[in-house]
């Protein structure tokens, strides 16, 4: 009988990429070698390449507030550098020579804008008084005081000078701490113009700090040092931990890959072509022109990882095939019968290319499309980064799936036979607890199973929608909380009345109209006086502030007349004395920033008080729209009718770059995960053409993302573009332990390992002797199966179907295994083929879950307290989707695909 085509034996594609591969093996392996090469030399050119507008999603309207202001008012890049008297008092002669030293070598710091430092020995700092003849002022420190010069002693009068010209400055709690203590530096850096070449080496300038810090501090005076320059130089020095962490990991997974197989060799070519897949992906980012930022100082671990993970599923179908042809389902005997049918290392590695060559790809184009979906977050930063992690998991497909098996066909092992012992143990001493599992396929428990995950599932999204987007603690979460920044950041926080987070919403309006315009200043002032009262907001700077201030100086210091003037007259006469470079205004006085200074930038205070501005805006209709620069409207139309109109822009500063972001992170969270679900579910559907098929093995990854969200819930971790990163990991990689046993699921129900060993002429058919000793280990594999506990099912009859009766040995007719298995009822039942490959990848899958879970585990010791948490993320995701494919895969095929079966 003629053999038709079958859909599960290798199609023309799968035959010519072996016979490309296996068939030209040196020169394989020579351009592997020429490409690693060059790659090296590429990723040894990598550096460090930090940006702040990187981390920027520019297109925000609160980013195009930010833009549009960067030059007038600053951008959010501000270092303060707060110089302390250990003993409380700063009024000594050493403290002011500390201060003005660190004043005047602020100013030498790369890419700072010198006309913006700000210090009590700054010209720009000045104070204002009413005396006999009207307004007196001048610096906050008089020129006779020069601390520095030789000779020259402090009296106590000229510290009462100063402390007196502080207050009457105001600069208590802002450019002094509020019990004068210490007193801060403020910097701003040059904004960032790459299109014009002009980048900041901001781990240079985190350098020249720690160098000031080194400089100055001693047994009397501490420096603390915060801002985002001062961030990424420490996040910068944590991260070259990050080396010894790898190498750590990578000693763990070649221990582990050891103990698994037995053999140095099969331990050494995983990791070697893991490793491979990491210098081709650094290699990469070097062609691609990008550099290594500290955030994405952890995608070489993932690489490394996910390809550990594929790497080992190929050597674990090697070794089923040098030992038992692929035939590793049985009680031992039946195993040590199967030894006659081991084939040399060639032939196993191209049987384990093929078995392995869509499964593998669909799995690694899984993980691809995972990274790729981040790419709907408009950040430059998560740009690259998904760049990154996509090419690196597309180069995995070339090492894990083309070099690995190479490599293998040369790999001779020694002790063959203490390694096949080794083996057989392996494959059988689980074989209670499989057949245990094996019942979670069988209706009536399966259903239990279905309606546990639901329960688990309503539980988790219930508590985990309350995870926050962005930071959940003070402080920098990428650090730890004893942190030297986190514990600078804690002082300045307590000694000022303001600290590096600050919100600007900026106000628009015609020229001039802070001396013109009594209703602007009126509603700018009542805005100042809603913030302050907002919960998280420790002071407000507003230039109508300054303004009451002035107007009751002119008025003989009475506090009553702190108000603000009605007509333009005094209007003018209260404002003209600010500059520019008080922050307070700019030129034409066009633009008013008012300056919020939170308590931290926790996700709740963000979100609290940018819904406080929200509804100040709504209430009394100071918004233009999101894409209307007022200031511009009013001077293209000219004229008086717009000098009373307002505008009040959100956001620039540190805490609306945070803002923004947050709000992008939140537009896109949940179309990210159903776009990675469907990305998954198409390539399973694809590979497996099942839409069935495709959702059972999609729905567990659904229910452990929920799961992860509780778990950054009971961790405080917020939900920031970097931890949308471990998330899409952890679907990536957890589908692979689906896929692997859903394929081999498929595989023990066609007999597809059983036919390709006994079609010994490998031309997809089988003759008929060959049958008959198909048939004799079927029903081996039928009584194995029944003395676990395990039925045999559909496959399993007591006389042959009719289609094969008549098979004559002495006649040339062949059987097809899809014949095969529509003459005996579609194959095997689900609850034995779940048996088998439970007991031919379980084993491997559970190996892998513990190599990945062990190499990031080891995070938790790391310096960053970011790689720690992902550490603890990453370990809960990588065991979690193990137990829920081996858990709920199982019972959602019993419904989803055979619900009719019976056993």
């Amino acid at each position: 009988m003629a053999g038709s085509a079958q859909p599960s034996a290798p199609n023309a594609f799968e035959r010519f990429a072996e016979r490309l591969i296996f068939g030209n093996r040196t020169l394989v392996l020579i351009i592997f070698a020429v490409i690693t090469a060059v790659m090296a030399y590429c990723a040894v050119q990598l550096r460090v390449d930090a940006g702040f507008k990187k981390m920027i999603p520019l297109q925000h309207e609160y980013m195009r507030t930010f833009l549009d202001y960067e030059k007038e008012f600053g951008g959010a890049n501000r270092i303060l550098i707060a110089v302390m008297d250990k003993n409380g008092d700063m009024f000594n002669q050493p403290f002011f020579q500390t201060m003005e030293r660190i004043t005047r070598d602020a100013k030498t710091i790369d890419s700072v804008d010198a006309a913006r430092v700000s210090s009590i020995f700054t010209p720009n700092v000045r104070f204002v008084e009413v005396v006999e003849d009207g307004f007196a002022g001048g610096n906050v420190i008089p020129q006779t005081f020069t601390p520095n010069v030789d000779g020259f002693h402090a009296m106590p009068d000229q510290f009462a000078t100063i402390k007196a010209n502080i207050e009457k400055a105001s600069i208590v709690g802002r450019l002094v701490a509020k019990d004068f203590s210490g007193a801060m530096v403020w910097v701003d850096l040059v904004p960032e113009d790459p299109a014009r070449g002009v980048k900041v080496d901001y781990n240079r300038i985190a350098g020249q700090l720690e160098d000031i810090r080194r400089k100055y501090e001693n047994e009397h005076t501490t420096v603390a040092i915060i801002g985002f320059a001062k961030m990424v130089g420490d996040i910068s020095d944590g991260a070259r931990s990050v080396i010894v962490f790898f190498f750590v990991t990578i000693l763990f997974t070649w221990l582990l890959l050891f103990a698994y197989s037995l053999s140095w060799k099969l331990a050494s070519l995983t990791v070697a072509c893991a490793l491979v897949a990491v210098v081709w992906m650094l290699g990469a980012l070097h062609l691609l022109g990008f550099g290594i930022d500290p955030m994405n100082m952890l995608t070489p671990f993932l690489i490394f990882a996910i390809a550990v993970s594929h790497g080992e599923q190929m050597i674990n179908r090697f070794r089923g095939e040098i030992f038992f042809g692929g035939l590793e389902q049985g009680t031992v005997e039946q195993l040590r019968a199967r030894e006659r049918f081991a084939v040399p290392a060639l032939v196993a590695a191209k049987r384990s290319f093929a078995a392995l060559l869509v499964p593998g790809s669909v799995a690694l184009v899984a993980g691809c499309l995972g990274f790729a979906t981040i790419l709907i977050i408009p950040v430059r930063i998560i740009f690259e980064l998904a760049v990154t992690a996509t090419v690196g998991v597309a180069l995995t497909m070339l090492t894990d799936l083309i070099l690995l098996p190479v490599l293998l066909s040369y790999c001779k092992l020694r002790n063959l036979e203490r390694k096949r012992e080794y083996r057989l143990r392996q494959l059988t001493q689980f074989d209670k607890l499989w057949s245990l599992l094996t019942h979670l396929s069988r209706p009536l428990p399966a259903a239990i199973v279905i309606i546990l995950g639901l329960i688990a599932w309503a539980a988790a999204a219930h508590y985990g929608s309350r995870v926050l987007v962005g930071d959940a603690q003070k402080g920098v979460a990428e650090l730890r909380p004893e942190a030297r920044y986190n514990r600078d950041a804690v002082l300045i926080s307590d000694k000022f009345a303001l600290g590096v987070d600050i919100l600007n919403v900026i106000a628009e309006g015609a020229a001039n109209a802070c001396t013109t315009s009594y209703p602007v200043m009126e509603t700018l002032d009542r805005f100042a006086w809603d913030m302050r009262n907002v919960e998280g907001v420790a002071q407000v700077i507003t230039l109508p502030m300054a303004a009451k201030i002035v107007n009751g100086g002119w008025n003989e210091g009475n506090i009553r007349w702190r108000v603000l003037p009605r007509d333009n007259d005094t209007l003018r006469q209260d404002t003209q004395g600010f500059e520019t470079d008080s922050g307070l205004l700019n030129g034409d006085c066009s633009a008013m920033p008012v300056m919020l200074f939170l308590t931290d930038h926790r996700a709740t205070t963000i979100d609290r008080v940018v819904a406080a501005v929200k509804k100040f805006r709504d209430d009394n209709h100071v918004f233009a729209g999101p894409d209307v620069n007022l200031r511009d409207k009013l001077a293209k139309q000219g004229g008086e009718a717009g000098k009373d109109q307002l505008n009040l822009r959100l956001a620039t500063g540190n805490v609306g770059v945070m803002a923004a972001t947050n709000d992008e992170v939140r537009a896109v969270d949940r179309t990210m995960l159903y776009l990675l679900y469907a990305a998954v579910f198409g390539m399973c559907l694809l590979s497996f053409r099942s839409p069935r098929a495709a959702l059972c093995i999609v729905l567990p990854l659904v229910l452990v993302t929920e799961l992860g969200h509780s778990l950054m819930v009971w961790l405080d971790i917020g939900k920031k573009v970097n931890t949308l990163t471990v998330l899409a990991l952890g679907v990536g990689i957890g589908v692979d332990y689906a896929i692997y046993i859903f394929a081999r699921m498929r595989e023990a129900m066609t007999y597809s390992v059983e036919f390709a060993a006994a079609d010994v002429n490998r031309d997809f058919e089988l003759t008929a002797e060959e049958l008959v000793q198909f048939e004799k280990d079927m029903d081996l594999d039928s009584k194995a199966g029944s003395a676990l506990g395990v039925d045999g099912g559909a496959a399993r009859s007591d006389a042959p179907a009719p289609a094969f009766a008549d098979l004559d040995t002495n006649k040339d007719d062949r059987v097809s295994r899809h014949e095969y298995v529509s003459g005996h009822g579609g194959g095997r039942s689900l609850s034995e083929s779940y048996f088998i490959a439970l007991k031919t990848t379980g084993i491997a899958i559970f190996y892998t879950a513990l190599t990945l879970a062990v190499g990031v585990g080891t995070w938790v010791f790391s310096d960053l307290k970011f790689q720690a948490d992902m550490g603890v993320m990453l370990t809960f995701m990588f065991l979690v989707n193990m137990i829920a494919a081996i858990v709920f895969l199982p019972a959602l095929c019993r419904w989803l695909l055979r619900p009719t079966e019976k056993n």
